[in-house]
């Protein structure tokens, strides 16, 4: 099994005021007190209740979005009122607001803003579309994740996660796989997250390329190999697990198992491996892509050979 190398991170995070901006390219309009904002949620709020006056229900946890709607509201209203929305809806502690469509913020917005140094952001994206970049950016920054001890290799499209026990051979195999024009994400730590209901992995940043190989040392696989031998994340497909060769263990010799590796409670399939000399894990690697990606589009060879079997007895 794969050694969880931390605990599985709390969904929530501490995110600087400029990358926040930069990421969604916006506008900073007002920063607030600190560097950073607190994002505890996925869910993105509409106040237009709120600047009407009703907070029963209202999500201060929330990032707050104000679009031609609201804004239009606010247009309608005399000065004092403005005031008093605004004033209102600035005292509860949100991350931020974000004016869509190029808006001008209100007089009584920016005082507000200042008043209780809040975060403005402003998008030259509609409404609409910038629900839809928040969406992502927020379901990628929070994303549960966890990091493995394992290698992610990009086989023919297939995500394979190669997990076993130290000394094993995941390296060495990854890096035959290298030779034979695959791509490396990450090796010995992989970073995976749990994005709607996949799971995505990339390598740490501060051993992103590199690769260990006992008797050799650190390797860069980018600078050797070149930039088409690498890529940055992959979708995890399947796990392969590779352990020493039991004599004892009745090992799957038909492929009609099926077994599962959760991660982060999403089930993968899980093919287990075993090594012993002379068995060329790389090419055998290869099979369970390719065999993966046909089975993915409803051939399977074991039901293909029962049947032949059974029409060669009919005959």
């Amino acid at each position: 099994m794969a050694k969880r190398l931390t605990e599985l991170q709390e969904n929530e995070k501490d995110v600087s005021i400029k990358e926040f901006a930069e990421r969604l390219n916006l506008e900073i309009l007002h920063a607030g007190k600190n560097e950073y904002m607190h994002i505890s949620t996925f869910n993105i709020s509409r106040p237009g209740l709120q600047l009407a006056g009703y907070y029963d229900h209202f999500s201060a946890e929330r990032v707050q979005v104000i679009g031609e709607a609201e804004t239009s509201y606010l247009a309608n209203l005399t000065s004092e009122q403005r005031e008093k929305a605004c004033d209102k809806l600035f005292s509860y502690d949100f991350p931020c607001l974000v004016i869509t469509s190029v808006l001008d913020p209100s007089r009584e917005i920016m005082q507000a803003a200042e008043k209780y140094g809040r975060n403005v952001f402003r998008s030259k994206l509609r409404t609409t579309n910038f629900f839809n970049e928040i969406s992502i950016y927020l379901n990628e920054l929070l994303a549960p994740t966890e990091t493995v001890h394992a290698v992610l290799m990009d086989l023919y499209g297939v995500g394979v996660l190669i997990i076993g026990d130290s000394s094993v051979g995941k390296s060495e195999t990854a890096l035959e796989l290298i030779q034979n024009g695959h791509r490396l994400v990450a090796d010995d730590a992989v970073t995976l997250k749990r994005i709607s209901d996949r799971i995505v992995g990339t390598s740490p940043q501060s051993i992103r390329h590199f690769m260990e190989i006992r008797g050799v040392g650190i390797i860069d696989i980018r600078a050797m190999y070149g930039a088409g031998a690498i890529r940055e994340t992959k979708t995890v497909d399947l796990v392969v697990r590779l352990e020493k060769w039991n004599e004892s263990k009745q090992y799957d010799r038909l492929g009609n198992e099926e077994n599962f590796y959760n991660i982060l409670e999403i089930d993968l399939p899980l093919y287990t491996l075993p090594v012993k000399p002379g068995r060329n894990l790389a090419v055998i690697l290869e099979v369970v892509a390719r065999n993966h990606r046909l089975k993915s589009m409803g051939y399977n060879p074991l039901e293909e050979l029962t049947s032949r079997l059974g029409a060669n007895k009919n005959d």
